[in-house]
């Protein structure tokens, strides 16, 4: 896999400075909230996660220049200028707590003036905040793509990073500055740099044609990794993001299977058995869990992710699935319906301790643990089937969507933003991906090529 090289150069002599901006010095993917720059009357420049969703943060970012123009395999450096900016403006403005300034209206920045702001300009065009960057054609076929943030008020820097990249990964280069920004404006952990996998769905309601599909979380990038010939379901990544768990009908008998992302091999999980479903990889990457039914019982059980003998974990009547790890690895939330109806539980990574947690009017479904450890989101089915989420002993329950048919929540990398598939009312079969952060107010449809079911967000990527 290609990994961004962080710059690391040292601040260029004055002199050179003169003409080029320093190569940016190697900092910090996340900086906290305060106490970098200098600070603002108001205090640091900071954004509030919960309050600015009603008063977004006004920030500039202009289109990036061109060290020389020139011509690479993504595409002239100028016009790369152009749409890095226009990626970092939709990522920021996507969060829901940012208000961009239109690019094309802001004015043009010569390069010598990526390091030296035109504070007396941005001071009136209403920003806060200002991000400026760069884009460079390097002498071996690599882009180096600095990018800079101001706090327009205090006149100051408040960060920079600079990345070299293959022309292949340009776009990630404006993702990762989007993360700088964001991370170092609202004390959060980035997100943006991330990718999902999920069903791509065609074809009349009874006879859906599902494949899987992979794209970055703003919809670019995009592939379908199965020709749709088996109907695939509830893709899971890999913690390192090479492998794929999901169901799959082949044969017309549900399966688990793990999709090599690299090399497009497939293989079963689980051999010999009847009915195997819900996979997920533990937070190692070591195990799969997964559900299994057997004898008219359907338990939680794991595997070794090389395969082997499933080890049980439950052993109640009814049905036991959907199970998803705590971030450290030592617990399980899980659905049962052993009460009667479908109702969410938690218990040791070992199978001991089963408590349930949800005691709301109506069932819950697909849950899955925040990968901060503080919040289980789940689909709770009341009149309807809404996204919600509650703390992991159950309380604090709070439900963010209202539609007539949102599930399968996902969690961003950084635990604030849920991504799921809404359904549509009536008999087209019709879903899209959508997602909603912690507030229930900042709700947005993810774009996809087709229909679109069972999001799995993935991590960060390296």
């Amino acid at each position: 896999m290609k990994r961004f090289v962080l710059l690391a150069t040292l601040l260029a002599s004055s002199a050179f400075a003169q003409d080029v901006p320093p190569t940016p010095l190697d900092v910090p993917a996340q900086a906290p909230a305060t106490g970098v720059g200098a600070p603002t009357s108001g205090g640091p420049l900071e954004v509030d996660v919960t309050g600015g969703i009603s008063a977004p943060m006004p920030i500039a970012i202009p289109y990036m220049p061109a060290a020389a123009i020139a011509q690479t395999p993504a595409g002239s450096t100028d016009a790369l200028g152009r749409q890095l900016a226009e990626i970092v403006t939709n990522d920021l403005r996507n969060s829901g707590l940012f208000t961009p300034l239109p690019p094309a209206q802001l004015r043009t920045v010569m390069f010598p003036e990526v390091q030296a702001p035109a504070f007396d300009y941005w001071s009136g065009s209403g920003a806060q905040a200002l991000v400026q960057g760069y884009i460079r054609a390097n002498g071996d076929g690599t882009l180096t793509v600095g990018c800079y943030l101001y706090d327009v008020s205090a006149q100051n820097e408040l960060m920079r990073q600079g990345f070299v990249v293959p022309p292949s990964d340009w776009r990630r280069a404006a993702h990762k500055c989007a993360d700088m920004v964001y991370a170092r404006l609202t004390g959060e952990g980035p997100y943006f740099d991330s990718r999902v996998v999920y069903v791509s769905e065609t074809g009349p309601k009874g006879n859906r044609i599902k494949r899987l599909s992979i794209m970055d979380q703003d919809g670019a990038n995009h592939r379908f990794l199965t020709n749709g010939q088996s109907i695939v379901l509830t893709p899971r990544f890999s913690p390192n993001q090479q492998s794929i768990v999901y169901m799959s009908y082949v044969g017309r008998v549900p399966a688990i299977y793990v999709y090599e992302i690299g090399s497009g091999r497939q293989r079963m999980v689980v051999q010999n058995v009847a009915t195997t479903f819900a996979p997920r990889f533990s937070p190692d990457g070591r195990w799969i869990l997964f559900s299994m039914a057997t004898g008219g019982n359907t338990d939680l059980y794991r595997v070794s992710a090389q395969g082997g003998a499933p080890q049980k974990l439950t052993n109640s009547p009814g049905i036991d699935t959907g199970g998803s790890y705590s971030p450290d690895g030592s617990r399980i939330v899980f659905e049962s319906d052993r009460s009667g109806g479908q109702q969410l539980y938690v218990m040791n990574a070992d199978g001991s301790n089963q408590q349930r947690i949800s005691f709301g009017g109506g069932r819950y479904a697909t849950p899955v643990w925040s990968p901060r450890g503080d919040l289980i989101a789940f689909t709770r089915i009341s009149g309807g089937f809404r996204i919600g989420v509650m703390s992991p002993s159950g309380g604090g329950e709070k439900i963010l969507t209202n539609s007539w048919q949102d599930e399968g929540p996902s969690w961003s990398p950084n635990g604030r933003v849920l991504m799921f598939y809404r359904a549509a009312q009536g008999r087209s079969g019709k879903a899209d991906l959508w997602s909603v952060d912690l507030t229930g107010v900042n709700e947005r449809r993810v774009p996809t090529p087709l229909d679109g079911s069972d999001p799995s967000w993935g991590p960060l990527r390296p």
